[in-house]
Protein backbone atom coordinates (compact mmCIF):
# COMPACT_ATOMS: atom_id res chain seq x y z
CA UNK A 1 0.00 0.00 0.00
CA UNK A 2 1.16 3.85 -0.89
CA UNK A 3 1.45 6.60 1.24
CA UNK A 4 1.37 10.12 0.21
CA UNK A 5 1.76 11.81 3.77
CA UNK A 6 0.75 12.14 6.85
CA UNK A 7 -3.32 12.37 7.47
CA UNK A 8 -4.26 16.06 7.94
CA UNK A 9 -7.35 16.51 10.48
CA UNK A 10 -10.29 17.85 8.47
CA UNK A 11 -10.68 21.33 9.27
CA UNK A 12 -14.24 22.64 9.36
CA UNK A 13 -15.85 25.45 7.12
CA UNK A 14 -15.54 28.70 8.51
CA UNK A 15 -19.29 30.21 8.48
CA UNK A 16 -17.71 33.95 9.42
CA UNK A 17 -17.69 35.33 5.98
CA UNK A 18 -21.56 33.72 4.99
CA UNK A 19 -22.64 35.32 8.25
CA UNK A 20 -21.22 38.55 7.43
CA UNK A 21 -23.11 38.96 3.70
CA UNK A 22 -26.03 37.78 5.13
CA UNK A 23 -26.23 40.59 7.83
CA UNK A 24 -25.32 43.03 5.19
CA UNK A 25 -28.24 41.96 2.83
CA UNK A 26 -30.73 42.12 6.14
CA UNK A 27 -29.54 45.72 6.69
CA UNK A 28 -30.06 46.87 2.51
CA UNK A 29 -33.02 45.64 2.71
CA UNK A 30 -34.37 46.59 5.63
CA UNK A 31 -32.79 50.47 4.60
CA UNK A 32 -34.23 49.55 1.06
CA UNK A 33 -37.76 48.93 2.12
CA UNK A 34 -41.08 51.97 3.33
CA UNK A 35 -42.57 50.94 6.57
CA UNK A 36 -44.72 54.13 6.44
CA UNK A 37 -48.49 53.76 5.43
CA UNK A 38 -49.89 54.92 2.09
CA UNK A 39 -51.69 57.59 2.02
CA UNK A 40 -55.23 57.82 -0.09
CA UNK A 41 -56.77 60.47 -1.77
CA UNK A 42 -60.74 60.37 -2.13
CA UNK A 43 -60.97 61.66 -5.70
CA UNK A 44 -64.01 61.40 -8.13
CA UNK A 45 -63.47 61.29 -11.39
CA UNK A 46 -65.78 63.78 -13.91
CA UNK A 47 -68.11 61.24 -15.88
CA UNK A 48 -68.76 58.74 -12.67
CA UNK A 49 -72.01 59.71 -11.46
CA UNK A 50 -72.70 61.42 -8.29
CA UNK A 51 -75.01 64.45 -7.18
CA UNK A 52 -75.60 67.13 -10.18
CA UNK A 53 -73.66 69.86 -10.26
CA UNK A 54 -74.97 73.02 -8.55
CA UNK A 55 -73.75 76.22 -7.44
CA UNK A 56 -71.63 78.96 -8.90
CA UNK A 57 -68.39 77.74 -11.35
CA UNK A 58 -65.75 76.41 -8.68
CA UNK A 59 -62.77 75.32 -11.17
CA UNK A 60 -59.39 75.25 -10.20
CA UNK A 61 -56.96 75.11 -12.87
CA UNK A 62 -53.04 73.94 -11.76
CA UNK A 63 -50.13 74.67 -13.85
CA UNK A 64 -46.70 74.96 -13.97
CA UNK A 65 -46.23 78.15 -12.65
CA UNK A 66 -50.19 79.06 -11.15
CA UNK A 67 -53.09 78.24 -9.18
CA UNK A 68 -56.04 80.01 -10.57
CA UNK A 69 -59.77 79.99 -9.59
CA UNK A 70 -62.49 80.35 -12.06
CA UNK A 71 -59.27 81.81 -14.48
CA UNK A 72 -57.98 84.51 -11.56
CA UNK A 73 -55.16 83.62 -10.38
CA UNK A 74 -54.44 82.47 -6.49
CA UNK A 75 -51.65 81.69 -4.25
CA UNK A 76 -52.22 78.27 -2.92
CA UNK A 77 -52.13 79.26 0.34
CA UNK A 78 -55.12 81.57 -0.39
CA UNK A 79 -57.14 79.05 -2.59
CA UNK A 80 -59.50 77.85 0.22
CA UNK A 81 -60.38 81.07 1.84
CA UNK A 82 -60.96 82.11 -2.16
CA UNK A 83 -63.29 79.37 -2.43
CA UNK A 84 -65.52 79.57 0.87
CA UNK A 85 -67.91 82.62 -1.04
CA UNK A 86 -68.70 80.39 -3.72
CA UNK A 87 -69.67 76.94 -1.46
CA UNK A 88 -72.69 76.52 0.64
CA UNK A 89 -71.32 73.52 2.60
CA UNK A 90 -68.06 71.49 2.41
CA UNK A 91 -69.37 68.48 -0.03
CA UNK A 92 -70.13 70.78 -2.83
CA UNK A 93 -68.21 69.28 -5.95
CA UNK A 94 -64.82 71.47 -6.50
CA UNK A 95 -63.26 70.87 -10.15
CA UNK A 96 -59.99 70.27 -10.48
CA UNK A 97 -57.76 70.40 -14.25
CA UNK A 98 -54.39 70.21 -14.56
CA UNK A 99 -52.84 70.98 -17.78
CA UNK A 100 -50.36 69.22 -19.24
CA UNK A 101 -46.65 70.64 -17.75
CA UNK A 102 -48.36 70.59 -14.42
CA UNK A 103 -46.29 68.54 -11.89
CA UNK A 104 -48.15 65.68 -10.05
CA UNK A 105 -46.73 66.80 -6.92
CA UNK A 106 -48.31 70.05 -7.49
CA UNK A 107 -51.30 68.92 -8.28
CA UNK A 108 -51.58 66.21 -4.99
CA UNK A 109 -50.53 69.67 -2.82
CA UNK A 110 -53.44 71.38 -4.14
CA UNK A 111 -55.35 68.50 -3.45
CA UNK A 112 -54.35 68.03 0.15
CA UNK A 113 -54.55 71.88 1.10
CA UNK A 114 -58.22 71.47 -0.27
CA UNK A 115 -59.03 68.43 2.32
CA UNK A 116 -57.11 70.24 5.04
CA UNK A 117 -59.50 73.04 4.77
CA UNK A 118 -62.48 70.91 4.99
CA UNK A 119 -63.93 70.16 1.32
CA UNK A 120 -65.07 67.07 0.74
CA UNK A 121 -65.83 66.38 -2.94
CA UNK A 122 -62.94 67.22 -5.26
CA UNK A 123 -63.53 66.27 -8.58
CA UNK A 124 -60.12 65.73 -11.00
CA UNK A 125 -61.35 66.63 -15.04
CA UNK A 126 -58.96 66.12 -18.01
Amino acid sequence: MMRFGTERARRRPNLTPMIDVVFLLLVFFMLASRFGAETVLPLALAGQGGAAYEGPPRLVQVSTDAVTLNGIAVPPEGLAAALQPLVQTPGDAIILRADATAPLQQVVGVMDRLTAAGFTRLVLVE
